[in-house]
């Protein structure tokens, strides 16, 4: 992968009031790339994830998308931007249908494509196809899932958060929802930023990873590197898939 970065993140400093949740992170992820961020509960994965879509904002650092500065840009106008997170806890609305949910991630530039991504979305994910009309608060824990991520591709986008995709669900859902990632991005170029608890399945789908320790990115490598590194391994990957 050649070109500029189409996410850059450098020395992005975030701060809940006085404490200091991110410690001067450098990331970048490239067109084309899925790129996944592992690290323990708290490492701070999930507000480089909310930082980057602006809330909470960055204190210092930059964050450059596609060429723009969006590190003080409010968050609806970083979305226009065509970035589009699928946020840790999912976070549908659990009083609309699966359809009113795809609706309301659809922006209002991409109106006259609706039925064609609703199209791409059920295809991708025909359980959500047979449930289009039950509300979103009924669905199993893995159909909210798919509902989060299809709500995110509406957007068009040419970025995709994924903020723990595989939280509380069963393995098999989890191989499911790994697998549709991996299409999309064979198959649309969707370029893929994810943050993931569970490091086997994160590094064996990714080009790229870096490690989270404590607000600071300590490791960075291939997918393939990361998995062999016996720090990793011990840190991550024991006692559970090897």
């Amino acid at each position: 992968m050649t070109g500029e970065p189409l996410l850059k993140v450098q020395g992005v400093e975030t701060y809940y009031g006085n404490i200091r949740a991110l410690a001067g992170v450098d990331v970048e992820v490239r067109p084309g790339e899925i790129v996944s961020l592992i690290g323990a509960n708290g490492a701070g994965k999930s507000t480089l994830m909310m930082t980057i879509c602006g809330s909470p904002q960055a204190r210092t650092g930059s964050i450059i998308f596609d060429g723009t500065d969006i590190t003080k840009m409010p968050t609806h106008m970083i979305a226009r931007r065509r970035i589009a997170q699928s946020p840790e806890g999912r976070r549908i609305f659990p009083r609309m249908t699966v359809l009113e949910n795809l609706q309301m991630g659809a922006g209002l530039d991409n109106l006259k494509y609706f039925h064609e991504d609703v199209e791409k979305v059920f295809t991708m994910f025909p359980r959500l196809k047979e449930r289009q009309s039950q509300r979103g608060g009924t669905l199993s824990g893995g159909e909210q899932q798919m509902l989060s991520i299809g709500r995110a591709l509406m957007a068009r986008p040419k970025l995709l958060l994924l903020d723990e995709p595989s939280l509380g669900l069963a393995p098999l859902i989890v191989k499911g929802i790994f697998e549709a990632i991996k299409k999309l991005n064979q198959e649309e170029g969707l370029t893929v930023f994810l943050v993931e608890q569970n490091a086997f399945a994160a590094l064996k789908l990714s080009d790229r990873a870096y490690v989270m320790v404590n607000g600071k990115v300590t490791m960075s490598g291939t997918g393939k590197e990361l998995l062999a590194d016996p720090s990793v391994r011990a840190a991550y990957l024991e006692g559970g898939h090897h």
